[in-house]
């Protein structure tokens, strides 16, 4: 009896850990690997994406999950879990290079950015910042990695005077971080951005300004 029992205890965990696995299988933005090259391929193959087969989660592809969960009814969110992977006719592999972690350090690197250069500033401020930051990952003129764009030399002022280390993230710019990694962009592709009351460059003062959202005008390249 005991050894009956012992039986279906494990049954019962291997079918919740499974389940568990199952579930929780998502490519989001920032994701890369074989799963997301299949979500590029059949976006392509349906006219949704028009970009490169590259097995990168970048805006270009969250862009055209959005508009491909639009048409069918699923929710709009730009991540291809359960609902929209069915919808595609695709099976996730759970093998995309990314995780939670790796999610969450995204996240807390950008918003100690956007906390540090975005001091002051408003909340959709804030998140242009952020898609600023996004927008050079996908630009071949800077790194293609987050990491990569936030410590390019001489890139962002709060790295070089030691902002970035030093300004507590607020809630605000953990919120942008979220909203700007996620896709939002109120710069519409935008890669550089500054305050004209700080700088005296003359190159980024003769860029043409885009839009201008609290201090900072935003720029796209000539």
């Amino acid at each position: 009896m005991k050894k009956s029992i012992r039986i279906l205890t494990l049954l019962l965990c291997f079918s919740l850990l499974i389940f568990s696995i199952g579930a929780g299988a998502a490519v989001k933005r920032g994701d890369r690997g074989n799963d997301v090259k299949k979500i590029q391929q059949r976006l392509s193959d349906w006219g949704y994406y028009e970009g490169s087969i590259d097995g990168i989660y970048g805006a270009q592809t969250y862009n055209a999950v959005r508009y491909f969960q639009c048409k069918n009814g699923l929710k709009q969110d730009g991540i291809v879990g359960k609902a929209t992977a069915a919808a595609m006719g695709i099976t996730l592999s759970s093998t995309s290079s990314s995780g939670g972690s790796s999610y969450q350090n995204n996240i807390e690197l950008l918003a100690r950015m956007i906390a540090a250069e975005g001091r002051g500033e408003p909340y959709r401020g804030q998140v242009a910042i952020g898609a600023v930051i996004m927008n050079r990952i996908e630009h071949p003129s800077f790194p293609n990695t987050l990491s990569g764009v936030l410590f390019q030399k001489n890139a962002f002022s709060a790295v070089d005077d030691g902002q970035f280390n030093s300004t507590p993230i607020t809630d605000s710019a953990r919120r942008a971080a979220v909203e700007a990694y996620n896709g939002s962009d109120p710069t519409d592709g935008c890669v550089y951005y500054y305050n004209p009351a700080k700088t005296s460059n003359k190159w980024m003062l003769s860029l043409p300004v885009y839009t201008t959202i609290g201090a900072h005008r935003f720029c796209k390249p000539q």
